[in-house]
């Protein structure tokens, strides 16, 4: 009895306790339905759209750097190199960038010149590799040509701008460090090739003076000539041969019959 007594009076009290935990002041009650019904009849908020930047003005300050290459770059300059001379070099007789990437980690490692990257953070926004001597054994300079016209050019084999930030300053900057590297090495002249099909490319170059040294360009004529192997032919049928043949056969030994036949006439007419 005592412990069921005990049961009820904790439930009791249990109870109690909630009620009284949910008794809320008629005060408060009232402040409660106003806020509520204030709520209610407010108009929606507001959705916050941040006004566009005015024409020509910045959306954000971006410095680019520069630096010479370090064997570390190497891997992630070469794809920037695909990247920027993929579509031109769809059409080009010479490639406009290394042929290989053996050829351009070959560069980095016995070829005196300088390779500099441009930089914005991370980000390789443009890559320059030039030399006061021509590069590559297997290169078609002829230094006479400039010694007779009294030129001292600093050759620019690589120029790359990246897509995604062209028109931003990025190839007036990196043309200013080369000018600056040719200046410091006594050179009057920068020397580069551009591929004639690149349009951008050579409307840029003339906007900043470049001109065209020579008319050398690439000339091709197609030659009309017979192949070197003749052309099928049609075999006479093997029946048709065999036939004629017989027939010319049949025809030599007939004669040779009558021939003999008439030698035999003649031999019985001497004989009577």
């Amino acid at each position: 009895m005592r412990q069921t007594g005990t049961k009820q009076g904790a439930k009791g009290s249990r109870r109690k306790t909630l009620v009284e935990a949910s008794v809320v002041p008629i005060e408060e009650a009232r402040k409660a339905r106003l806020a509520g019904e204030t709520a209610r009849s407010a108009p929606p908020p507001q959705e916050v759209v941040e006004a566009p930047a005015a024409e020509g003005e910045d959306e954000e300050v971006l410095e680019i750097r520069v630096r010479r290459l370090h064997r570390r770059d190497l891997k992630r300059t070469w794809e920037f190199l695909k990247l920027v001379f993929r579509e031109v070099n769809r059409e080009t007789v010479e490639y406009q960038r290394p042929r290989s990437r053996h050829r351009f980690y070959q560069v980095y490692e016995e070829e005196e010149g300088e390779q500099i990257l441009f930089e914005v953070g991370k980000t390789i926004v443009g890559y320059a590799e030039c030399s006061v001597e021509p590069s590559g054994s297997d290169n078609w300079i002829n230094p006479r040509y400039f010694a007779k016209r009294g030129m001292r050019p600093l050759f620019v084999d690589e120029l790359a701008v990246h897509p995604d930030y062209q028109g931003r300053g990025v190839g007036a900057f990196m043309l200013e460090q080369l000018q600056h590297l040719a200046r410091l090495r006594g050179c009057t002249h920068l020397v580069l090739e551009v591929a004639e099909n690149n349009k951008s490319a050579l409307s840029w170059y003339r906007r900043r003076n470049f001109y065209k040294l020579d008319a050398a360009i690439f000339l091709a004529q197609k030659v009309e000539a017979e192949p070197e192997l003749l052309p099928p032919r049609k075999l006479t049928a093997r029946r048709a041969a065999s036939r004629k043949a017989r027939s010319s056969t049949a025809k030599d030994a007939g004669d040779a019959r009558e021939v003999l036949r008439g030698v035999a006439e003649e031999a019985r007419d001497g004989e009577e």
